[in-house]
């Protein structure tokens, strides 16, 4: 029986959002998803970090990294096919395991895309005047960057033409990502072929290794646990093609063949950019070295001109810029669409609930998410430039959290099917059961190792780590704005708008 028709109760409370319908394909989801994850970003800023967590063992750390996305995939495809819903994440837990835990996990996304919104926004602002300064050859130029004043303002900037894109419709953002995502995988190949091609010209250069793979072989556990939540992070964001299931040809199937598409390519991408330049640079801590502490947060800054030379290096510059950019501009449409979602089920605000009449976009949703994003970036800027960082470094609880309610939420939805067959045991329980378990693992390691204020900068709150401060405070924050929802728009949380599907597994609040 088709998956779609299986529970047709449990998708009769699903309502429309008066987004526009058969607007994205296959293709077009898939470079959503690609777009999102922002591969030439995510890997300049990951590549040195991982290295110093687990040295020669980085490719097996991404491909790791990569494992429990692949499983929870599986989980969102399986749930979308019987409820497609833009609230994903949200909705499915709700009808999984009831009204708290799923505006939990709702709101688990929504700080998630917030901060990643903020660094992506910082980033763009970087490079742009690192790009400046490379074409103008002028350091005065590239210094505009450490101006904070200039600084602000023009991430502000970025800001608010990613939200303009954004605001007027899902087809504009399809074109300009399908380009802007050519570009960066066109320029990381060609990294890659000059890289290898090149690898013995270069001080500290290796030859391959099959060892490399093997991400069993990191010094310890703790160093494990670091690589993946890193690896997590990069990796973040191939899901958002399924936000846009209910604008997608075929709701039902496209969304989740788009997100499994997403993350195969992106892990092609990141094992041959991580051997590629692991085999040209080496793991040193001098010079060109991917262990030097001084390139650690912008590898291909250090590597465009010495892989690539004077001519077309200065497009690896242009890639990691527009791979912000576009990451921006499309990280917009998860947090969007999930406050869609959740106002128009009352699990916010029902202002939220607003579609744009011509351009069939939540108007309201994208310039809240936009307006809260340039005002914790700034925020956090003014605060302290660590307490940023620590932001970043937070991510990996709020992913591994809502990633595995989510994982969760499809073994207990179909829980009655698995005996059906090897093929439901295995799909629907087995993978995104493992894939949950992981995260959880994750979770509560991170939680242990974020306890000490040697994790990210190394800043503190009464002895307490500043990552597991901001972490678990921005967890807690969400309870406490659910229980004033709940007071103030209580039919949601009595289920009397979206209701659970399956019997209680949890405790509601």
């Amino acid at each position: 029986m088709e998956q779609g028709a299986a529970h047709p109760e449990d998708r009769e409370d699903l309502k429309a959002k008066g987004l526009s319908r058969n607007s994205v394909g296959l293709l077009g989801g898939t470079v959503i998803g690609i777009s999102t994850v922002a591969p030439a970003y995510s890997l300049t800023a990951t590549l040195g970090p991982t290295v110093s967590e687990a040295g020669l063992r980085m490719p097996g750390i991404f491909l790791a990294g990569f494992v429990p996305m692949l499983l929870v995939a599986f989980a969102y495809r399986e749930l979308n096919k019987v409820l497609p819903d833009c609230g994903t994440s949200f909705a499915w837990s709700v009808k999984a395991f009831g009204p708290s835990t799923g505006w939990m996990c709702g709101w688990g996304l929504l700080m998630a895309s917030v901060v990643v919104l903020s660094n992506l926004a910082g980033v763009a602002t970087e490079f742009f005047y690192l790009f400046l300064g490379e074409v103008t050859d002028s350091p005065d130029v590239t210094g505009l960057n450490d101006n904070k004043a200039v600084h602000i303002l023009t991430t502000l900037a970025f800001i608010t033409v990613a939200t303009l894109i954004s605001y007027r419709g899902i087809t504009l953002t399809e074109w300009l990502q399908s380009v802007l995502v050519g570009l960066q995988l066109v320029v990381l190949a060609l990294f890659v072929v000059m890289a290898i091609s090149t690898s013995g010209e270069a001080e500290g250069s290796l030859d391959f290794s099959w060892s490399w793979l093997d991400p069993f072989g990191v010094e310890s556990f703790t160093a494990f646990t670091a690589g993946v939540t890193l690896s997590m992070f990069i990796y973040w964001g191939w899901d958002t093609c399924l936000t846009v299931n209910e604008e997608s040809i075929g709701s039902e199937r496209t969304p989740g063949r788009a997100a499994l598409l997403s993350i195969v390519v992106i892990v092609c991408t990141y094992l041959l950019i991580a051997v590629a330049a692991q085999m040209y640079a080496g793991i040193g801590t001098k010079g060109t070295g991917l262990g030097n502490p001084e390139t650690a947060d912008n590898v291909f800054a250090a590597l465009a001109y010495p892989v690539m030379g004077s001519g077309i290096g200065v497009l690896l510059f242009v890639a990691v810029l527009t791979s912000a950019a576009a990451s921006l501009q499309t990280t917009f449409i998860p947090v969007a669409r999930t406050a869609l979602a959740m106002s128009t089920y009352k699990a916010l605000p029902t202002m939220f609930a607003a579609v744009h009449p011509r351009f069939r976009t939540p108007a309201r949703a994208t310039v809240a998410a936009a307006v809260l994003t340039g005002s914790f970036y700034t925020l956090m800027t003014l605060i302290s430039e660590n307490v940023l960082l620590d932001t970043v470094f937070a991510l990996g609880l709020m992913i591994s959290f809502y990633y595995g309610i989510t994982a969760f939420a499809c073994v207990w939805f179909f829980r009655r099917e698995l005996r059906h067959s090897s093929g439901n045991l295995l799909i629907k329980g087995l993978l995104p059961g493992l894939g949950g378990l992981m995260l959880t693992g994750v979770f509560v390691q991170t939680l242990r190792d974020t306890w000490e204020p040697s994790y990210g900068s190394g800043s503190s709150v009464a002895g307490i780590g500043s990552v597991f401060v901001i972490g678990v405070g921005l967890l807690l924050l969400g309870a406490v704005i659910m229980l004033l929802i709940r007071r103030h728009s209580p039919d949601f949380f009595r289920g009397e708008v979206l209701h659970q599907a399956t019997p209680p597994l949890v405790m509601d609040i």
